[in-house]
């Protein structure tokens, strides 16, 4: 179902996905963003598997995790309203990187590589912007990741060189 609610605008407008966008262009790429529910302990991507779309949260919960070679899972991070997912794919077109379970009813919006493309041929500057919020959030989350890191090794007493 396509998106049409009225404080649907405001609400993209407070994420970190859609940030700097014009009226215009926000309209256009709100028209692009098909709606998908899910329910609690629902699967909405698998690890490996293709992936040709990305999400972004209006209300619910979700978990990440990641398969270990060992075959253990491990809890990667959780999202919750305002919050996307599933970008990488459309950046290096690679398989899922990780695993998103609903952990409470969910309403996403998915943006398609497909729609994302029309957006590059129809609005260069809205694309520019949506590929720069993108790279800032994929920074900030490698900062943390970073941050984990290094906690863990002085945790664990190892010297990092």
């Amino acid at each position: 179902m396509a998106v049409s609610a009225p404080d649907l605008k405001a609400f993209l407008l407070a994420t970190p996905f859609f940030g700097g966008l014009s009226d215009p262009s926000l309209d256009f790429l709100m028209s692009m963003l098909v709606e998908r529910r899910f329910d609690a302990g629902a699967t909405v991507v698998v690890e490996g598997e293709p992936g040709r779309s990305m999400f972004i949260v209006r209300s619910g919960r979700l978990a990440v995790s990641k398969r270990a070679n060992s075959g253990i899972v491990i809890p990667i991070s959780v999202l919750e309203p305002g919050d996307f997912f599933g970008e990488m794919t459309l950046i290096e077109m690679q398989n899922r990187s990780a695993t998103v379970v609903a952990e409470a009813t969910t309403v996403l919006y998915e943006l398609t590589a497909q729609k994302l493309y029309a957006c590059y041929k129809a609005d260069i500057h809205a694309y520019v912007i949506v590929l720069q919020n993108i790279n800032r959030e994929l920074c900030r989350r490698l900062r943390r990741a970073d941050d984990r890191f290094a906690a863990l090794s002085v945790d664990d007493g190892d010297d990092v060189a």
